[in-house]
């Protein structure tokens, strides 16, 4: 595992590199609440670090699952707003849920009455502000989310 960080004009900044294993995602959650408690950029609650870790935890289970290799996990926190990011070097898209109000995924039904691909995702397209997809079939993809405080 491999961690890199710096501030810049209000934003602080940590990329880590997780290796393709199924200890990963509750690595990825160790490391954004360690680095999210510190208060970087201040104004980061409680409750946005928990939404964090989740979100966190579902990106890298995803990448580590379908990359071939390594993922980077960025976290960036500027004036009250978390963005997660997880690069890994697969180019296939996930798989993305329609949302709705009534959606399983957003209340309280049982987990087994939900089809089995595309959870994760919609549950981080239901906590973040913004949610993108970007990449090349030579680079892979980025996965982002921004949660806004």
């Amino acid at each position: 595992m491999h961690a890199s960080g710096h501030t810049h004009r209000g934003a602080a900044r940590v990329t880590y590199t997780l290796p393709s294993s199924d200890t990963s995602p509750g690595w990825a959650r160790y490391l954004t609440d360690a680095y999210l408690t510190r208060d970087r950029a201040g104004n980061i609650d409680r409750e946005q670090i928990e939404d964090a870790r989740i979100v966190v935890s579902e990106l890298v289970t995803n990448a580590t699952r379908h990359g071939s290799g390594s993922c980077l996990l960025r976290l960036t926190v500027r004036r009250g707003c978390v963005t997660v990011e997880v690069h890994d070097d697969n180019p296939a898209r996930p798989v993305l849920r329609e949302l709705r109000a009534d959606d399983p995924v957003l209340t309280a039904e049982s987990p087994e009455a939900l089809p089995e691909r595309g959870r994760g995702i919609a549950m981080v397209r239901g906590l973040s502000h913004r949610f993108s997809v970007c990449g090349s079939p030579e680079d892979g993809k980025t996965v982002q989310a921004v949660l806004s405080g």
